[in-house]
């Protein structure tokens, strides 16, 4: 039986839908001490208690100023993520994927964004195999044949960048290799439409056609999401087929971030209040990016000359 489905029967009489799982903002004991952030780094807000400021209401239009702040706080994501990818191999543990990620954010002076973000107790998401999202780095030791989801954000001159890619470990079925390229597939056709004042919903269309098309499932449950002065925010970014009628405009940052499954899209989340599962067991997919809408298109943010678009 997978741990979804287990879980699942464990809930069966609560009535818990994962449409409506929200994670409950708490005054958490700081758990950002437990990991070294030297004081010199600038920390966001939540650091210290795990809470998180309101986001505003509108997402922001950004200056050329904040433009610079962005790019550059991307860029970082992108380099600790490329150290993260050099060290992902059989036989290592998410836990030292954490610290790994953690070392690499301080030696390059910022802070890891997912520290003590509503409590998150590490500085990275590592989701293997049926972890659809939200993986909390643990003892979990990766295998020969597994995928892994690795998760960066990273917080600089009060800015974040955020990215994420999906790996390949060793002698992986033929079925996991197609389901990881068609999911990079999504992500980049998605930014292909992306310009200023087109309709956000055609990111979704884009997604779940090329996903449907191949035989996979997008996870709506989970959005990409306005990033900038705060982590998470609006524009809200469906991936999967929706009639939004709100449209993108030049300066706005958001992440596109699609999850796809080989199996049924339905999920639960653990008890740790963050990993989310795949009911059936099935295997999931992720690729992310942090783009800025500009008057023509798109810029990948979180690109750099290792990235293979």
């Amino acid at each position: 039986m997978s741990r979804g489905l287990n879980v699942l029967l464990k809930l069966k009489n609560k009535a818990v839908s994962s449409l409506k799982l929200q994670h409950k903002v708490k005054n958490i004991t700081a758990k950002a001490s437990l990991k070294n952030v030297p004081p010199n780094i600038a920390r966001p807000p939540y650091a210290l208690n795990g809470i998180v400021p309101p986001s505003p209401s509108r997402a922001e239009i950004k200056t050329e100023s904040e433009i610079k702040h962005m790019r550059e706080a991307c860029q970082v994501a992108r380099k600790v993520l490329n150290t993260a990818r050099d060290f992902v191999k059989v036989g290592v543990s998410t836990d030292e994927i954490d610290e790994v990620v953690h070392n690499a954010a301080i030696e390059c002076g910022v802070y890891p964004s997912p520290l003590n973000y509503k409590g998150f107790p590490k500085s990275v998401c590592t989701s293997v195999n049926d972890v659809v999202c939200h993986g909390i780095p643990d003892n979990t030791i990766l295998k020969d044949g597994d995928i892994i989801n690795v998760d960066v954000s990273t917080y600089l001159n009060g800015y974040h960048g955020d990215l994420s890619e999906t790996f390949l470990l060793g002698n992986v079925d033929g079925d996991a290799k197609r389901l990881v390229s068609v999911t990079r597939d999504c992500l980049y056709a998605a930014i292909t439409v992306c310009k200023h004042n087109e309709r956000f919903s055609l990111i979704g269309k884009t997604i779940s056609y090329i996903a449907n098309k191949n035989g996979f499932q997008v996870v709506p449950n989970f959005i990409g999401h306005g990033i900038g002065s705060y982590f998470h925010g609006p524009p809200d970014i469906l991936h999967f087929d929706n009639e939004n009628a709100d449209r993108m405009k030049s300066g706005m940052t958001f992440t596109i971030e699609p999850i796809l499954s080989e199996g049924f899209p339905d999920f639960v989340i653990l008890d740790d209040g963050w990993t989310c599962v795949s009911c059936d067991g099935s295997r999931s997919a992720q690729f992310e990016h942090t783009i800025l809408i500009t008057d023509t298109g798109a810029a990948i943010l979180t690109a750099d000359d290792t990235t293979r678009v």
